[in-house]
């Protein structure tokens, strides 16, 4: 059971946040209890949809966001994420299982991509504090100076996303995927 309310439906929550949530239910065909967490604070939905949206226009490939997102779940050991991650990354991004689980190990079986992944976990592990040469590495596999900037804000996002699951210990509402031991 979730340690913050999460609203039932769409009409319970804060009216404010139905309209956003009737738009995720119109994207997705239903709206995951993140959303519906979250939408405790209208202002914080708000802000979430409006960041996950303008990444989504950026010139990352959607298959690369999928796997930078499984990374760092992994890494943050976010249970409803790693999840959500999943589930989305084989339905969505049409990720196979062995590149999901390359991206919960922190690469890619995509050579352009591992770099992107790579990054993400450095990004991630070392709080933003990046040494030059993991900068270097990314720039070398082909990431503009704009996809980088796209990868830390992915990571940013999914920490955003990890640490209210977590706290809110949200009750997961996709097929359960459990951390891998040495990650």
């Amino acid at each position: 059971m979730s340690r913050i309310a999460t609203p039932a439906s769409i009409a319970a929550a804060p009216a404010a946040a139905q309209p956003m949530l009737e738009a995720v239910n119109k994207q997705l065909g239903m709206v995951p209890n993140l959303f519906r967490l979250i939408a405790n604070s209208p202002a914080a939905l708000e802000g979430y949809l409006g960041l996950s949206g303008a990444l989504g226009k950026g010139t990352l490939p959607a298959k690369t966001r999928e796997r930078v997102a499984l990374a760092v779940a992994e890494i943050n050991r976010c249970g409803y994420c790693l999840a959500a991650q999943s589930y989305l990354g084989k339905n969505l991004a049409k990720l196979d299982d062995a590149e999901i689980l390359a991206n919960r190990k922190g690469g890619s079986t995509d050579a352009k991509a591992d770099a992107a992944v790579r990054f993400a976990v450095q990004v991630t592990q070392a709080r933003g504090h990046v040494r030059d040469a993991d900068l270097q590495a990314v720039k070398a596999a082909g990431y503009d100076d704009a996809q980088i900037v796209e990868i830390v804000v992915h990571v940013a996002l999914n920490t955003l996303t990890n640490y209210i699951n977590e706290v809110g210990q949200t009750e997961i509402d996709f097929p359960a995927t459990h951390a891998l031991e040495n990650a």
